[in-house]
């Protein structure tokens, strides 16, 4: 693939190579959208403090998010059917974010099992994102199978009791390929007969079953799709290790707020108990110093990595995240900051202030 100048002409050229149905269900949102843009347009009115004759020679953008040090506070996003993008798929994504020295999610429904990434990358970061299935034998076992192969978190997605109204969707009347996918090839073999996502889903979950997944698991427990600071607060007092202030990237409920707008006052509420995470709406280097400096830990992104898979395989994986990379850095030594350690609170400008 030749090299793209910005994360917008990796999108183009995915949308170019996508089948229309697929690119609709990668980019699209739930209801009229309006979370799905606003996630991207609340960093558009955030801005950065530029800070000058600092003296700062090189920066470094490297961290530690869940107990692993990465050179970039950045985890590829669970997304589903990475496959379908490209034949590379999400072996191609592990050792595209092995190579940039990332973290990557797995969803729960990928096209590749946890075995066939650790294989295909063993030394990357590998966590699991967890939907529950109706019968929990099913998700206990698939938690099972990706930590027997070294896999060392588990991302607990909270927010899909129901499916949201995904428009895009219906009007190309999208369907769900359900058997494509390991994780329903083994639901099935343990007897379960169904279709669609509302059938697979335990749509019941509560605060008891987190205790108990956390209780029960060696590894952390991440609660993905936080967007209320006492829900916040619940999953700290029920043991979560983190947490992940998420919208769905806009795919859950629309009219729900922005997670760069929901993020102070999760971090305020629990940034002293919990690894706080954002994901939705990071579209550029630049996003990732806006969420640190509003508290994050980290960011997760997932969209941009999928075109670039989709633009160019593996390479063209790799090429977003080294661009999100290299945007950071730059973001970094112009707002004065020798390391993602040092951005906080002061690195934003505050717009009509003298």
């Amino acid at each position: 693939m030749s090299a793209p100048i910005t994360l917008a002409d990796v999108e183009q050229l995915a949308a170019d190579r996508l089948d229309p149905s697929w690119y609709g269900y990668f980019a699209g949102g739930s209801g009229a959208e309006r979370t799905l843009h606003d996630n991207v347009a609340a960093f558009r009115r955030l801005r950065l403090r530029q800070r000058v004759l600092a003296g700062i020679e090189s920066v470094t953008t490297e961290t530690t998010l869940l107990g692993h040090r990465l050179t970039v506070p950045l985890v590829v996003a669970p997304v589903a059917y990475q496959r379908v993008v490209h034949p590379d798929g999400e072996e191609g994504m592990a050792r595209a974010a092995a190579a940039v020295g990332v973290g990557m999610c797995l969803s729960t429904f990928a096209s590749a099992d946890p075995a066939a990434v650790s294989a295909a990358a063993p030394e990357a970061t590998r966590f699991l994102q967890v939907y529950v299935f109706r019968d929990h034998g099913v998700t206990d076992e698939l938690i099972a199978q990706a930590l027997d192969v070294g896999f060392t978190a588990v991302l607990l997605t909270v927010d899909l009791p129901a499916l949201g109204m995904r428009d895009r969707e219906r009007r190309v009347r999208w369907t769900f390929p359900e058997d494509d996918l390991p994780a329903v090839r083994y639901a099935r073999s343990r007897g379960a007969v169904g279709d669609g996502l509302d059938y697979w889903l335990d749509p019941a979950l509560d605060w008891a079953y987190l205790e108990r997944l956390c209780s029960s698991l060696p590894v952390p427990v991440v609660v993905k799709g936080v967007l209320d600071p006492e829900d916040a607060r619940l999953a700290a007092d029920h043991g979560a290790a983190g947490v992940v202030v998420s919208n769905h990237g806009g795919r859950q409920l629309d009219g729900v707020p922005a997670t760069i707008d929901a993020l102070p006052a999760i971090v305020d509420a629990v940034g002293d108990r919990l690894e706080i995470l954002l994901d939705s709406g990071i579209r550029r280097g630049a996003d990732i110093a806006v969420a640190l400096a509003l508290g994050a830990r980290g960011v997760l992104a997932g969209r941009q990595p999928v075109w670039g898979l989709a633009a160019g395989g593996e390479e063209g994986a790799r090429t977003v995240l080294e661009l999100l990379r290299e945007e950071l850095e730059i973001a970094l030594h112009l707002t004065g900051c020798r390391s993602v350690d040092e951005v906080g609170a002061s690195v934003l400008a505050t717009i009509g202030s003298p």
